[in-house]
């Protein structure tokens, strides 16, 4: 009997980067997301998340009280990802999302505008500013945004929603080229 080996098919392979002089929205590597849940009254956990970490501006996400993600552009190897979990404990807990969920990047001088047509942030840099990140909705999809750029955001979404995501993200942007 054979043994069962999954194909591994990236949520936005099939679809090239949209770009005009305004904006650009491109699929991001599916590398690495875990979810991170710390126990509840873990004091300085999040320079503790930090050290877990590639380093990269960004890379420790807040998700909710007492919840972030930690993104890397590079899958984490099973074992590494076994002692990534293990080395959390018994402060937080990991669960990883890398084969859940997907990145998309919007970027772009026209960017926020683009995207404030499908979501109720304020996405003004006074209010929004690089390193911010909340979970919303954009149209009708539940999305976690993150700026991580003066004019790019990163959106991550339910692998099963991306698609569609992208398609409402593209239209958002139409308006401008």
């Amino acid at each position: 009997m054979s043994e069962f080996r999954p194909t591994l098919r990236p949520a936005l392979g099939s679809r090239q980067a949209v770009a005009s002089a305004d904006f650009r929205l491109s699929p991001l590597p599916e590398g690495t997301i875990i979810h991170v849940l710390a126990r509840p009254g873990q004091e300085d956990i999040v320079p503790f998340l930090g050290r877990f970490t590639d380093a990269a501006p960004h890379a420790l996400r807040p998700v909710s009280p007492d919840q972030w993600f930690i993104i890397s552009d590079a899958p984490i190897p099973h074992q590494e990802m076994k002692s990534l979990f293990a080395a959390l404990e018994p402060r937080a807990t990991g669960v990883d999302q890398s084969h859940g969920r997907v990145r998309i990047r919007f970027e772009g001088k026209m960017a926020h505008r683009a995207l404030s047509k499908g979501t109720a942030l304020d996405l003004d840099p006074s209010a929004f500013p690089i390193g911010q990140s909340a979970v919303t909705l954009v149209g009708h999809i539940a999305a976690h945004v993150t700026r991580v750029g003066a004019e790019t955001f990163e959106i991550i979404v339910l692998r099963g929603f991306a698609e569609s995501l992208w398609d409402d993200l593209a239209r958002m942007g139409l308006e401008f080229g």
